[in-house]
């Protein structure tokens, strides 16, 4: 079984719609990283030298190939990524390797078997 790595990075009050369309598309587990931060085309406005942008989540997941891009298809459309500028971006990596997927290799065979 080979995995894609979906980094995402949104606006921390869209991320539990964001977990919610990843698990209905077949995600099994993710990581949430809080609080970063970032800028897009237009710099983060401040106010007296402190910022007044959102904070950003990082979420990670590992998905299997076959399911990655209907994840994040699902993903954007939660996120609302097209709707607005600044409100996230996803995209994908290819994993060489994995350790202690174990279990999620076990959840997945059966989904990725219907859809092949």
């Amino acid at each position: 079984m080979h995995f894609k790595l979906i980094i995402i990075m949104a606006e921390d009050e869209r991320t539990q719609n964001i977990l919610d369309a990843a698990r209905e598309a077949g995600i099994t587990g993710c990581t949430v990283l809080n609080q970063a931060r970032g800028e897009g085309v237009k710099p983060a406005k401040t106010f007296l030298g402190l910022s007044i942008d959102s904070h950003v989540d990082v979420i990670l997941m590992l998905a299997e190939e076959h399911m990655s891009r209907e994840i994040m298809e699902r993903v954007a459309i939660a996120g609302e990524f097209d709707e607005s500028s600044g409100s996230g971006i996803a995209f994908q990596i290819d994993v060489e390797d994995a350790i202690g997927v174990r279990h999620q290799i076990e959840a997945l065979s059966e989904a990725v078997e219907e859809r092949l």
